[in-house]
């Protein structure tokens, strides 16, 4: 369950870096950091 948790985390991110330098997509952009962030520290607090 954690390999997908960031691989989710990873895909967003990447997402989102694409929509800030491509697009602009400010709304957007702005949710996938959000969830990615949220991705990763879930995936920090079950693994401790």
């Amino acid at each position: 369950m954690r390999s997908i948790l960031y691989i989710v985390a990873v895909v967003l991110i990447v997402g989102w870096l694409v929509g800030v330098f491509a697009y602009s997509a400010t709304g957007m952009i702005h949710v996938l950091l959000v969830l990615a962030v949220i991705a990763l520290l879930l995936g920090v607090i079950r693994r401790a």
